[in-house]
């Protein structure tokens, strides 16, 4: 054997480098799973009900940062509160309803402590009467009727 025999084999060159197209059937499992995510997202964050229940519950927030005065408060709690209610309920049930009725439906909704003396002071305040200044628990009242009416009403028409 002669040393030539190492010369006569072909020169070392490194193998190719790996593609990254197309990728590892790990990366389109992984792809698909936040496509679905993100169209998901999108979907529960572009929800007519969940839209809703933030729209109301960001006006509480103004009305609750807003002029204290117990009677322009009551006006505007009660106001949020009937267009809520047509919304959720329909104009069919809640338009016509006033008084006691009105706040049965707001107690049987999930607004409980307005079914009772806070509820009858909130529409005194709200319509003109004398009434103690009650707003915090007006407002506990009616961030509990946005939160619960929403998610009641979405299970009966879902």
């Amino acid at each position: 054997m002669s040393p030539d025999w190492l010369t006569q084999l072909a020169p070392p060159h490194a193998p190719p480098a790996p593609s990254a197209w197309p990728p590892a059937p790990g990366w389109w499992v992984l792809a698909g799973l936040a496509l679905a995510l993100a169209a998901t997202a999108l979907w529960w964050w572009r929800d007519p009900r969940r839209r809703r229940v933030r729209a109301a519950l960001r006006e509480l927030r103004r009305i609750r940062a807003a002029d204290p005065d117990p009677q322009h408060s009551a006006r505007a709690i009660e106001s949020l509160l009937r267009r809520y209610a047509m919304a959720v309920f329909g104009r069919e049930r809640v338009a016509r309803l006033t008084g006691e009725a009105w706040l049965a439906l707001l107690g049987a909704e999930g607004g409980a402590p307005l079914a009772g003396e806070h509820g009858r002071d909130l529409l005194r305040a709200a319509f003109g009467g004398q009434a103690r200044d009650q707003r915090h628990e007006w407002l506990a009242g009616a961030e509990g009727f946005v939160r619960r009416a929403g998610r009641r009403a979405g299970r009966e028409h879902g």
